[in-house]
């Protein structure tokens, strides 16, 4: 008998008349808020002008999401295309399937189009989102738990996660499993502030901050994914996402340490965003040149009203038996 457990939410859908709401969906779209709230101020911190993270977002995140559930789709095939099996069900994003590696890989094609067409270097800018990413996925993995989808083994742990449910296929779920949905957002959340810290404490930039974000996630993925029992395929007795974390963080330690020997320190601040920053002076003189007065307005406005009378007007002089008595020269107007 379990004493205490996570229980699962009922439903991760509400309907708003004809218009399903689903909390799938809003947990992915708070974790790209969050990405590129946190990218834009890193960003700016760096040299950069504010609106250009937003920019390159517009195509990184279409991208991501196509790559995410093109990987999901192509290492789970059997889910859509084995006999018996609707094909449709590929495009249901809403119902749960993003593979991060797709998401990642993708997503930076189209993070490479925005960059190019906004005149900033790529490694720059990833490393400015890297953490923004990492709570992203921290966001997006409570859509798992709402979905009631990628927990682990059962267990007896006060924190186990309470699963009710009936499958596709008709199969009853019901039992407390270990909340790999929950250690996967909180190593994220680690991740992120690993980071931050290691950014700020070492100057890391050319891409290093995000090869760090790739290799903190991948060590956390791989024994995450060795308590899940959902559906995978394996070789040599390690699931795929095993496999695959080996290989990335391989990789991101190589790049890592060969970019801190050939390029060392961060990018010149002026070198990063020329563009960006260009067209926010620019808007900013352009709204200053109609709304701000001018100097000679402001100095006109500031000065206090002089007793002297119009030229226009006659002066009427003093008897000649009354002494004139002259002002003094600094009163001169």
């Amino acid at each position: 008998m379990e004493l205490a457990y996570i229980p699962s939410p009922s439903r991760g859908v509400l309907h708003l008349g004809p218009i399903p709401l689903r909390a799938y969906a809003f947990c992915i779209i708070i974790g790209v808020v969050v990405a590129v709230w946190l990218g834009s101020k890193r960003w700016v911190a760096r040299g950069g002008a504010k609106h250009t993270v937003g920019d390159i977002a517009v195509w990184a995140v279409p991208f991501g999401l196509v790559g995410g559930r093109l990987y999901h789709v192509i290492t789970d095939h059997q889910l859509y295309f084995d006999p018996g099996r609707n094909p449709w069900n590929a495009f249901k994003i809403w119902e749960g399937g993003l593979g991060i590696w797709g998401a990642i890989a993708l997503g930076a094609v189209g993070a490479w189009i925005g960059a190019r067409r906004r005149g900033v270097p790529l490694p720059a800018y990833a490393d400015a989102i890297a953490p923004g990413i990492a709570l992203a996925q921290a966001c997006g993995r409570w859509g798992n738990w709402f979905n009631q989808e990628l927990y682990g083994r059962p267990t007896s742990l006060p924190w186990g996660l309470k699963i009710h449910k009936v499958d596709a296929d008709g199969t009853v779920v019901d039992g407390v499993f270990q909340p790999t949905f929950l250690y996967e957002s909180l190593w994220c959340v680690g991740v992120a502030l690993l980071v931050l810290w290691a950014d700020r404490r070492f100057k890391l930039g050319h891409g290093r901050a995000f090869a760090l974000y790739v290799m903190a996630y991948t060590v956390g993925r791989a024994w995450i994914e060795y308590l899940r029992i959902d559906e995978a395929h394996h070789i040599l007795g390690l699931r795929l996402n095993d496999w695959t974390s080996i290989v990335v963080f391989a990789g991101a330690l190589a790049y890592f340490v060969l970019v801190g020997r050939l390029r060392p320190g961060r990018e010149a601040p002026d070198s990063i965003d020329p563009v960006g920053v260009r067209e926010e002076a620019e808007a900013a003189a352009g709204a200053a040149e109609s709304g701000a007065p001018t100097e000679p307005e402001v100095a006109t406005s500031t000065e206090k009203p002089t007793s002297a009378k119009p030229a226009d007007q006659p002066v009427t002089e003093k008897p000649t038996d009354q002494p004139v008595t002259a002002k003094p020269a600094t009163e001169d107007v």
